[in-house]
């Protein structure tokens, strides 16, 4: 079993992991929270006959706190940022349950973990098994360490970016996978995504071959961070998964054109602070919407235009295309839940591509 979870980019992970092994030609099943219709219940899962070689399950932190015997082979979290604080009372809490990942954990246990971020290293504790560590800001000198993180050597075992390529690092032994503008997936975190799948699905024993046509041929998942259309020099993106703050501002960050950003829905009462240098740096224009909307004009007036919708989701569109000229993007990433007007995310996202596609 690989188990993959984390704050961001899971679901895209773990389809991407279960892609690579299919394209190896290896039996393999994925489900559990996964969502978008990719996959069924984990329950589902373990009735399938004949078992597949492998499962790929996306567990989330609601799931993991009632684990009792739940032990991957290989474990993954992709990242780690607050989320959820409309249903925990701390952050703390929050990262108590994904760590119950690693409860337990054998000497033989593989883990996947962003080697950005000392959080998610730290999550692991002194759990046994073998780690790797995905990384894109690591700076590959002698004896430098990776990230932000100095318990990661920059010589341990997992994969990174290096003058724009991806590589894997495999029991010390290097191999180029490809240049990252091979990849059809827009963004850095994303770059961070294909590097977590490529390690992931090696250890599994995906070959290399395998990896790189995976890697290449992967198409982006539906709303999360999705072009849509693309019409008089305007690019509508659909990220209507980015449901927390570290979402949002990766997505903005990922975009190398100015960007008319859609924000609104059910506040998660999250610290907004950290949006504001992406916004200030990506964004020409911000349109605020639905029940958050005064508490994320209060937190960001003064910092970058600001456009306030009273009215629907569709008004907020409609005034969005108002707003954006020639070379600009169009980004649903409301980093807010979007219970206060719809179902569920898919529904809003559905809603966005529809209304772009009739805009454009």
């Amino acid at each position: 079993m690989i188990a993959l979870t984390g704050t961001n980019g899971k679901t895209t992970t773990a389809a991407l992991v279960t892609h690579l092994m299919k394209e190896a030609e290896m039996h393999v099943a994925l489900g559990g929270n996964i969502g978008a219709g990719l996959g069924p219940a984990a329950s589902e899962l373990a009735l399938l006959e004949p078992p597949p070689d492998w499962y790929v399950v996306e567990v989330s932190s609601f799931q993991l706190a009632d684990i009792e015997h739940f032990a991957p082979d290989i474990g993954v979290v992709t990242n780690l940022a607050p989320d959820h604080t409309d249903r925990y009372p701390s952050v703390e809490a929050y990262y108590a349950d994904k760590a119950r990942l690693f409860d337990n954990a054998t000497p033989e246990s593989r883990w996947v973990l962003d080697g950005d971020d000392p959080a998610v290293d730290a999550l692991a504790g002194d759990a046994p098994g073998k780690r790797y560590y995905a990384r894109t800001d690591a700076a590959h000198d002698a004896g430098a360490t990776v990230g932000t993180s100095p318990a990661v050597p920059v010589e341990a075992d997992g994969g990174f970016l290096r003058d724009g390529q991806l590589v894997l690092r495999i029991d010390g032994v290097e191999e180029i996978l490809l240049r990252e503008d091979e990849l059809s997936l827009l963004g850095r975190h994303n770059r961070a995504n294909a590097i977590t799948a490529a390690i992931t699905a090696s250890l599994a024993g995906a070959s290399l071959d395998a990896i790189r046509a995976g890697l290449r041929g992967f198409r982006p998942l539906p709303h999360r961070l999705e072009p849509v259309v693309e019409r008089d020099g305007v690019l509508w993106v659909n990220d209507s998964k980015a449901t927390n703050v570290a979402a949002a501002r990766s997505a903005v960050l990922s975009l190398d054109r100015p960007v008319v950003l859609l924000l609104g829905g059910r506040d998660k009462g999250e610290d907004l602070a950290p949006l504001l240098p992406a916004l200030e740096r990506n964004v020409r224009a911000v349109v605020l919407y639905g029940a958050a909307r005064d508490r994320l004009e209060d937190a960001l007036r003064g910092h970058v235009p600001l456009h306030r919708v009273d009215g629907s989701f569709d008004d907020a569109v409609h005034a969005a295309a108002r707003l954006a000229t020639r070379g600009d993007a169009i980004l649903l990433a409301p980093a807010c839940s979007s219970f206060d007007q719809f179902r569920n995310y898919e529904e809003r996202g559905e809603r966005f591509t529809a209304l772009a596609k009739r805009e454009a």
